[in-house]
């Protein structure tokens, strides 16, 4: 996560056709589109989940020296004297080292670092905010992390381009529905930059994984899981209630569908 030193911007109206909003944090941008009337509350919403983001990225950038985890890292402090919020990921990385039988770590290369859970969980995050609120409809975006509720329009469900990891500024394909998370992980922007835990190598059987789901931590989590576990990845997610998978293979000729 980058350090941005940005003051999040009001949240700005769009007549009739909801509520949007943009916000450059965790080096990257984090989209809203929420598709219902609206009103203050929501409003409010929108900036309490912007301003939550930017504290999520002063607990967990591992750019920024004085972060909570970049001082864990270094001995520097301890669990006990820092926010809740860290404990919590840090539980959570534990979860999912189990449920990833050990293809997930919040300690790649040995260094403590949870980001490969951390933007899922905000993304997420930020959702709920907005959906206590009273939105039904809504849209997060975080970096290609997607946590969807309710409907883009009556009737009509969300729609999501997946990007050709073999062909820049292609579509693979599309997925839609309801209530639904999609997350993606791969060497197409970043390169063979996954590892291993279970061997410290980069992880080269897949060029991509997205995971769909009900929560998006959790697809997060799979997808980085799936691209480690590379052609073994189809028959796992088949495991997994709710999930489902569309991977392409190293060599980029197919794609491997699972659920």
């Amino acid at each position: 996560m980058a350090e941005t030193g940005r003051t999040a911007p009001p949240a700005r109206f769009v007549p009739r056709s909801g509520l949007r909003h943009a916000e450059h944090v965790m080096g990257t941008v984090f989209s809203f589109d929420i598709r219902d009337p609206p009103t203050p509350a929501l409003a409010g919403a929108l900036r309490t989940a912007v301003s939550r983001l930017h504290r999520i990225d002063a607990l967990f950038s591992t750019y920024r020296p004085e972060s909570a985890i970049s001082r864990l890292a270094r001995d520097a402090t301890t669990l006990e004297r820092e926010p809740e919020e860290v404990a919590v990921v840090l539980r959570l990385c534990e979860e999912a080292q189990r449920r990833t039988r050990g293809c997930f770590t919040a300690c790649p290369g040995g260094r403590l670092d949870p980001s490969g859970l951390v933007k899922g969980w905000a993304v997420e995050g930020a959702a709920r905010v907005l959906c206590e609120a009273g939105a039904r409809n809504v849209y997060v975006n975080g970096g290609g992390d997607i946590q969807l509720t309710g409907e883009a329009a009556p009737g009509r469900p969300w729609r999501v381009g997946i990007a050709d990891p073999c062909r820049p500024g292609r579509l693979l394909t599309t997925v839609e529905g309801r209530d639904l998370a999609v997350a993606t992980s791969g060497t197409a922007e970043r390169g063979h930059h996954i590892i291993d835990p279970r061997t410290g190598a980069p992880a080269t059987g897949l060029l991509s994984a997205t995971v769909t789901g009900p929560r998006l931590i959790w697809a997060d989590v799979y997808a980085t899981a799936a691209v480690v576990l590379g052609t073994e990845a189809a028959e796992w997610i088949a495991g997994l209630d709710g999930y489902g998978l569309l991977a392409v293979p190293a060599d980029g000729i197919g794609l491997v569908r699972r659920g």
